[in-house]
C-alpha cells in the first residue's frame, strides 16, 4: 500500500465505497489521516464499518465540518451532466475535491528513494482504445527484459494498494478519463496517449471535454517523454503542443497504418510491420504478423505504443520483439479462447464503443458478428464502413431489433446469448471467426463488460462440449 502523505491528523472525506474508495481510506488511514466516508448504498458504509471507518452523511448540513479534502471515487460525475450533491456541497464550503490519482502521485516519492541507484519510474497511459492492452504489454515486455514492474490504475490493482516501488521499479498505470479528469496531481515520467474516439460524452460535456479530460494527464505535471497516438486530430494537436519543434524528441510520434517522416522519434505500424525511424533513419522493425496476442491494425497500434514507451526506458529491439511473441492476451480484448472444425472463436467483450468494435471487426477475415446491448450516443455508421469481412451479424440486448435496423448487412436478432452463440455456429464455416465484439454497453443484460465475455465464452465451450 502507498500511504498518503500530507493528511497526518487531518479529516478527509471519501465519497464512494468501491474498490478505490476503501483503498483510498487505508491508505488515508495508513498515512495518519482520518477518513470519513459516505456512500448511498447502505451496504458499501457497512462494508467500512466492518473496517473501523466512520460513516457520515456528507450530504446533510455540517457535513463537511473539519474536512480539508475530499476523495472522490471515479463513477461520480463532479461537473457533467450535473455534479453529485455532496461534490457541489465541497465546493461551496472550499473543500479540495481529489482522487485517489492524485493521492497516488502526490505520495508515491518518499526520503528513501534518495538511496536508490535508480528512482521508480510511472509510466501512465490513457486513450479510448487499447489502453488496457498497451499498458499490460509494456508491463509484460518489462518483466520480459528483467525489470521491477507493478500493474495497476483501471486495470489490475486500484494505484494506492501497489507495494511501495524499489529501486529502479517500474509502476504502469492505465488511466481512464474518469481518473484523469479530476486528480489534482498527475506526474508520471512517460505518459501514453493511445487515441480518442467519442465515448463517456455525457460525463465529460462532449467530446471537447472528453479530449480535454485525456490531455490533463500530459499538461498537469508535463512527463519527461510522451508517447502520442496521431492517427487522429486530437492527438496530432496534442503531439504539437508538446513538442518543441520537428527535431524534439521527447515527443515520440506513433501511427497505425501510415509511414510517419520527419527529424524526430517515430513508431509507426504498416502491413503489420512496425517500424522505429530517429532523426529520419530507421532505428528497428519488427514483425507483427506472427504475434499471437496482438492480432490486428488496432493491436498494432498498441504494440507501437508499448514499444515506444519501453525505448525511452532504453529496453533494446530485440528483447521487446520477443516479449511481443510470448504476450498472452488480456481476458475480453480480441482474446481467442477457442477453436474447433476450422472455426476461430474471439472474445472482445471490450469493445464497448463503435471505434473499438471497428476496429476488431478490421482484424479478422470472414465474421460471424455478434454485436448490440445498450447503444451508446453517436450512431453507428462506422461499423457498416468496417463490416466488409461480416458474413451475418447476430445482435443480442434488449433493444436488439432496434440495433439491427442500423446495420447494413444481413442481420439476425437473437436477443441473447446463448441464442446468439447457437445461431452463429450453425451457420459457421471452416475459416470464419466468431467474433463477440459488442458495439455496445453490457448493462442492459450483463453487470459489466467482463460478465458478458464470460458469458460468451461459457455459451461456445457449452456448445462444443455437445457429442454432435
Amino acid at each position: 500500500m502507498i500511504p498518503v502523505r500530507g493528511v497526518s491528523g487531518q479529516q478527509v472525506a471519501i465519497l464512494g465505497l468501491g474498490r478505490s474508495g476503501l483503498t483510498a481510506a487505508r491508505a488515508i488511514r495508513a498515512g495518519g489521516g482520518e477518513p470519513v466516508c459516505w456512500d448511498d448504498n447502505p451496504a458499501a458504509r457497512a462494508s467500512a464499518e466492518n473496517e473501523g471507518f466512520a460513516c457520515r452523511n456528507l450530504t446533510r448540513a455540517g457535513g463537511f465540518d473539519g474536512v480539508v479534502r475530499l476523495v472522490v471515487s471515479p463513477g461520480i460525475p463532479h461537473l457533467y451532466p450535473v455534479p453529485n450533491p455532496v461534490v457541489a456541497a465541497a465546493l461551496e464550503s472550499g473543500v479540495l475535491v481529489d482522487n485517489d490519482v492524485g493521492l497516488f502521485f502526490g505520495s508515491l516519492a518518499t526520503p528513501a528513494w534518495e538511496n536508490f541507484e535508480t528512482v521508480p519510474r510511472v509510466i501512465a497511459v490513457t486513450g479510448s482504445n487499447g489502453k488496457s492492452t498497451t499498458a499490460a504489454v509494456i508491463h509484460h515486455i518489462l518483466e520480459e527484459a528483467g525489470h521491477a514492474s507493478q500493474l495497476a490504475g483501471n486495470i489490475g490493482r486500484g494505484v494506492l494498494d501497489i507495494d511501495p516501488p524499489g529501486d529502479g521499479e517500474v509502476v504502469v498505470l492505465e488511466l481512464s478519463s474518469y481518473q484523469t479528469e479530476l486528480a489534482r496531481a498527475l506526474t508520471p515520467d512517460i505518459a501514453v496517449f493511445t487515441n480518442l474516439s467519442p465515448d463517456h460524452l455525457d460525463r465529460h460535456g462532449g467530446i471537447g471535454g472528453y479530449f480535454a479530460a485525456k490531455r490533463r494527464l500530459f499538461a498537469e505535471g508535463g512527463p519527461d517523454r510522451a508517447v502520442i497516438g496521431v492517427d487522429e486530430a486530437e492527438g496530432a494537436y496534442l503531439a504539437g503542443q508538446l513538442a518543441e519543434g520537428p527535431p524534439d524528441d521527447r515527443v515520440i510520434r506513433v501511427s497505425s497504418g501510415r509511414k510517419l517522416t520527419g527529424p524526430g522519434w517515430q513508431v509507426f505500424a504498416r502491413k503489420g510491420f512496425l517500424s522505429e525511424y530517429r532523426k529520419g533513419r530507421q532505428a528497428a522493425s519488427i514483425d507483427l504478423r506472427p504475434v499471437p496476442g496482438l492480432p490486428g491494425a488496432h493491436n498494432h497500434q498498441n504494440a507501437c505504443a508499448a514499444y515506444a514507451a519501453v525505448r525511452a526506458l532504453g529496453v533494446a529491439p530485440r528483447v521487446i520483439e520477443q516479449a511481443f511473441h510470448s504476450y498472452p492476451g488480456l481476458p475480453h480484448r480480441s482474446q481467442r479462447f477457442a477453436a474447433a472444425d476450422g472455426v476461430v472463436f474471439v472474445n472482445d467483450s471490450k469493445a464497448t464503443n463503435v471505434d473499438s468494435a471497428a476496429r476488431a471487426l478490421s482484424a479478422f477475415g470472414r465474421i460471424r458478428w455478434i454485436c448490440g446491448g445498450l447503444q451508446k450516443e453517436g450512431g453507428l455508421e462506422a461499423l457498416n464502413a468496417a463490416a466488409g469481412a461480416v458474413a451475418r451479424a447476430y445482435v443480442i440486448g434488449r433493444e436488439a431489433a432496434g440495433f439491427a435496423l442500423q446495420l447494413e448487412m444481413e442481420t439476425e436478432v437473437c436477443t441473447t446469448m446463448d441464442q446468439a452463440v447457437a445461431r452463429a455456429m450453425e451457420d459457421a464455416e471452416p475459416g470464419d471467426t466468431v467474433l463477440l465484439a459488442p458495439a455496445a454497453a453490457s448493462f442492459d443484460q450483463y453487470d459489466n463488460f467482463e460478465q458478458r465475455g464470460e458469458a460468451f465464452m461459457q455459451a461456445v465451450r457449452d456448445r462444443l462440449a455437445k457429442p454432435d
